[in-house]
């Protein structure tokens, strides 16, 4: 019998699937028994589950709707971000950090804290993702470093667009749509305070492979890779 019950989230823009690879059907069968079926959700009620079963959960269900705006999927944009950090020779931290920096684009109402509430950015994904996807990952027992960067990417788009006039110009149509929503650029004050964030280098450097992440057909490591990572910091 499943002991988790799933339940359903917005739907996004799907595009064409492909098959999941070998360790995440192994994770996804705690779910969902032998066959890996698409799930929702994962109910806030349910049974207690891993982290790294969550997280293939939620890529399982919604990795390969489109990323909002882009030619890419949420599933290849983690995967190129995540990539981009190893390439430039990042600690593992950063690289799941990298990997699931959006990941508040992909929870249901059941898996956001009761105190929060979901609003949507017109077909953009969810406001304030970066921070709801950090303290749902500061509830699965990921450092305090993976959550300040994935918390304050958005800060960064913002602080960019305040410091760099090159940099707003260059912002996708998505990103500039998204910027709307989320407080548009920094004013002195809020760029004053943001140098101070103990990771702010690399809070900014997410932010760059962020923007670059978004090549179609771009190849990656797949998801075992970088759920291997999680496991093996995590401890599972």
């Amino acid at each position: 019998m499943m002991c988790c019950r799933f339940l359903k989230r917005q739907p996004a823009v799907a595009t064409e699937r492909s098959k999941p690879t070998s360790l995440l059907n192994q994770i996804m069968s705690v779910f969902n028994g032998p066959s890996l079926r698409k799930p929702t959700a994962i109910a806030r009620t349910s049974c207690p589950a891993l982290p790294m079963q969550l997280i293939a959960n939620l890529f399982a269900q919604s990795g390969h709707d489109a990323y909002f705006g882009e030619p890419v999927t949420q599933l290849e944009h983690a995967l190129q971000c995540a990539h981009l950090a190893e390439q430039a020779g990042a600690d593992e931290e950063t690289v799941m950090a990298a990997f699931l920096h959006d990941i508040g684009h992909l929870l249901p109402p059941e898996l956001v804290s009761v105190e929060a509430t979901m609003e949507y950015m017109d077909g953009y994904g969810t406001v304030d993702h970066e921070r709801l996807g950090a303290d749902f990952l500061r509830e699965q027992g990921f450092s305090e470093k993976v959550a300040q960067l994935i918390e304050n990417h958005v800060n960064a788009k913002r602080y960019l667009v305040y410091k760099n006039s090159s940099y707003f110009a260059r912002l996708s149509e998505a990103s500039l749509k998204t910027l709307e929503f989320q407080g548009g650029a920094m004013r002195a004050g809020e760029a004053l305070a943001f140098e101070t964030n103990p990771y702010f280098k690399g809070i900014l450097q997410l932010r760059v492979w962020d923007e670059q992440a978004k090549i179609p057909g771009l190849s990656t490591p797949d998801v075992d890779y970088y759920l291997s990572i999680i496991n093996r910091n995590m401890g599972e």
